[in-house]
């Protein structure tokens, strides 16, 4: 009787309480004031179930599998904002009227808002689903930062961001953490919402911000860090594209000389009946069989590539072994163990900065490593605290994991700074990371350039040759 009393009461006080939150107009109330007021709203709640104890556990659970149960609808709309612009979009919410009300209470005049219609392009496949990326994240935490150090509140700080978000699919991440912030959700609870969308990280580096009271701090650290990712994936793309543009043309040129130009030359060859060299035989036997399977090469390929993209993506195992490979391999091995390193010690050192505790440290890491061989460690390191040993233990003698990075965790065990020599690992080793990729851009062009030099020569050689074997036999008659 009591639980249903206890329920009864939460959904009467809900019910009260959840509209005045919903439509509240912008009155330049900050976040400590809406905190304040759901911290109000749970001491009352708190004070209704203070007498029936043994049922607490029970309600909180009950209430946890109703909200689990509650699902959303995508719905599209049609607004104008203030100076007469139109604005189509999409939110998720449980009815149509929540959408309303929202949109009503960010001052936009509503359109037409519709259920949208289940298809493949709006389903949960990841391939469709927006993320965030290193770039995107650091550019609006170093906004967010900005607007909040400026006295502007948090809740009204996320509206500038997405009002000045042009893409609609970025716009509507946007609009959900503004929903959820309007209904007294704290600021990592509303990324964790959209946990596929905002790294596991930065949710917990904002979650640990919130208890100390220092979030601009933090949203500046965030964004260096993934300034720090965003410039390394940039130093790989720009080392990798003049190459990468280069080998792909001379593939094409040499299958076009191949398939279209050499068997002209062929007939003239065998009209004449002259003896063909080895070269031009090597020649002609690899246009042969380009212009009779070129087709079939070009499926097979692509299935190769389909394969091993989805079996790269699903089978762990299998990600082990080539990332293994690519690690152990001359030049490209280090770039990756430097990156790595680079990554796994830059996080580490945030996550300890900010009080985050070692073994949710490296339960975090395990989470956002993409790399196998470092998940592995991390996690015989968690094995390794669990049974009270130490870190380092995990990480020596191992392959990859440099000597001089294990002997500066080392030296941050013992002296109590891991955090500072976690920094100065991840400086040290983005140096070595940044100067391997200068490395391999300047050795992978003139490698390039070589080849597609010897293949074309190869094959002019080879149709010159019997050309000059021709042209010295019809001058002898």
């Amino acid at each position: 009787m009591m639980n249903i009393f206890i329920s009864v009461y939460h959904a009467i006080l809900k019910a009260f309480t959840f509209p005045a939150r919903l439509f509240k107009k912008k009155d330049g109330s900050s976040q400590k004031d809406e905190k304040k007021k759901k911290n109000d709203e749970q001491d009352l709640m708190t004070e209704a179930i203070k007498n029936s104890a043994s049922f607490e556990g029970e309600t909180s659970k009950v209430l946890e599998e109703d909200k689990d149960k509650s699902d959303l609808f995508t719905f599209n709309y049609v607004v104008k904002n203030d100076a007469g612009q139109t604005i189509k979009s999409s939110f998720d919410a449980k009815s149509r009227s929540e959408v309303e009300a929202f949109l009503t209470g960010e001052g936009y005049t509503i359109v037409s808002i519709e259920a949208q219609k289940k298809n493949i392009f709006n389903t949960d496949i990841p391939l469709f689903n927006p993320k965030m990326t290193a770039g995107e994240l650091s550019f609006a935490l170093t906004q967010l930062s900005t607007y909040i150090k400026a006295g502007i509140p948090l809740i009204d700080s996320v509206r500038i961001l997405a009002k000045q978000t042009v893409k609609p699919a970025k716009r509507k991440i946007y609009e959900r953490i503004i929903y959820d912030l309007v209904a007294g959700e704290d600021f990592s609870k509303a990324l964790e919402n959209q946990k596929d969308v905002f790294p596991r990280l930065l949710i917990n580096m904002v979650k640990a911000s919130e208890m100390t009271g220092d979030l601009p701090a933090t949203l500046d650290e965030m964004s260096d860090y993934y300034t720090t990712i965003e410039d390394t994936k940039k130093q790989m793309i720009s080392a990798l594209t003049y190459p990468t543009i280069v080998f792909i043309m001379s593939i094409v040129v040499i299958a076009f000389v191949l398939i279209w130009v050499v068997p002209s030359f062929i007939e003239m060859f065998q009209d004449a009946e002259a003896g063909l060299p080895v070269i031009t035989q090597i020649t002609v036997a690899a246009s042969n069989f380009l212009s009779q399977n070129y087709l079939w090469i070009l499926a097979v390929l692509a299935v190769i590539v389909i394969v091993f993209i989805v079996s790269y993506k699903n089978i762990k195992s299998f990600r082990r072994n080539v990332q293994v490979f690519l690690m152990k391999m001359p030049v490209i091995g280090k770039i990756m163990i430097y990156n790595e390193v680079t990554m796994f010690t830059k996080t580490f050192a945030q996550l300890l900065s900010h009080s985050v505790h070692i073994t949710d440290s490296m339960a975090i890491l395990s989470k956002i490593s993409n790399n196998e061989v470092y998940k592995d460690i991390i996690a015989k390191t968690m094995n390794t605290l669990s049974k009270g040993g130490k870190i380092s233990e995990s990480f020596k003698g191992h392959w990859a994991f440099p000597v001089v990075a294990y002997e500066m965790l080392v030296t941050g065990e013992s002296t109590g700074q891991l955090a500072i020599m976690m920094e100065k690992v991840s400086v040290h080793y983005a140096n070595l990371h940044r100067n391997a990729v200068t490395q391999v851009k300047s050795l992978i062009e003139p490698i390039t350039i070589c080849f597609l030099a010897c293949a074309v020569g190869f094959i002019l050689l080879s149709i010159i040759i019997p050309m000059f074997d021709l042209y010295g036999a019809v001058g002898q008659m």
